[in-house]
């Protein structure tokens, strides 16, 4: 049996830049992964099927139009059309990342299903035209480090230095959010992009700096939809080690940045005792 791990995406920043004339958005977002994530496992089997666990596994389907028997579905088809039939597959789902949160968990379990089963197929990972058709998050997944995302999410530049270690803690409302309701509401698309020239970090707090001068331009409009949002950032800005909070992606999970995963672990004790009912999980930025 294989596994592999599939880590929560983070937007440290998104800024919407305009919008195309076949309705796609144009974005230049600063994104990171967590060791915060969803689990998949695989071993040969019979027949291709999916099981669930965890605690967000009630509102996903088994059925092929999940995510992940999707990706595998596409690595399969490609292997056929090379003459290298592969075996199928029994995969399993561990869901920790909340449904519909801003964290791009459905991206990063199906971009996590093409790595485990390249690895045990011996293939090659799909192209970028191909990935996408699972998702537009899904390429930007595949490759879990720090990357600057262009375009309509088709431009991924790795960044060309290491970002500084960093603890963050994700909070969520344990509120699902729609995508495209966000977008459809928003009335602000042609907004400045980031630098064209990204400043290296010596320090989380160098970083959080940079951050404090960019934006989500998702998340006013995220929060009329979601007034708790507010309370998730706030919650967030009262912690005295918190050097930057702000929603990610459409919401509604936010996230706080902390010099240290310790600190951002205090953090959570603080905050889930305080709002037991929300979704709050402690970890460390992926550099």
């Amino acid at each position: 049996m294989g596994n592999e791990f599939a880590p929560a995406k983070i937007n440290l920043s998104l800024h919407i830049t305009g919008r195309r004339c076949d309705g796609y958005h144009l974005l230049d977002s600063l994104v990171v992964f967590t060791d915060i994530g969803d689990h998949i496992w695989a071993e040969p089997s019979e027949t291709y099927s999916l099981t669930l666990g965890g605690p967000h596994a009630a509102g996903l389907s088994v059925g092929e139009d999940n995510l992940v028997l999707r990706a595998a579905a596409l690595l399969a088809s490609q292997n056929i059309i090379r003459e290298t039939p592969t075996p199928s597959v029994a995969l399993h789902l561990e869901k920790i990342l909340p449904i519909s949160a801003g964290l791009g968990g459905g991206s990063a379990d199906a971009a996590a299903t093409l790595r485990l089963l390249t690895r045990m197929w011996g293939c090659s990972l799909p192209t970028y035209d191909e990935t996408v058709k699972l998702g537009a998050d899904v390429p930007v997944c595949i490759n879990p480090k720090p990357q600057r995302m262009t375009g309509i999410g088709a431009q991924l530049n790795l960044l060309d230095h290491t970002l500084p270690s960093m603890g963050i803690l994700l909070v969520n409302p344990n509120r699902a959010l729609s995508t495209a309701l966000v977008f459809h509401q928003l009335s602000a698309r042609e907004n400045s992009p980031m630098p064209a020239q990204l400043p290296r970090f010596a320090s989380a707090q160098g970083l959080c700096q940079f951050l404090g001068q960019m934006r989500n331009d998702l998340e006013p409009v995220a929060v009329q939809i979601l007034p708790e949002i507010n309370q998730v950032i706030g919650a967030l800005q009262k912690q005295k080690t918190c050097l930057l909070a702000r929603m990610s992606g459409s919401g509604a999970t936010c996230f706080g940045l902390f010099p240290d995963a310790e600190q951002a672990q205090a953090a959570q004790k603080t905050i889930a005792a305080l709002a037991p009912e929300w979704w709050v999980r402690a970890g460390r930025v992926l550099g």
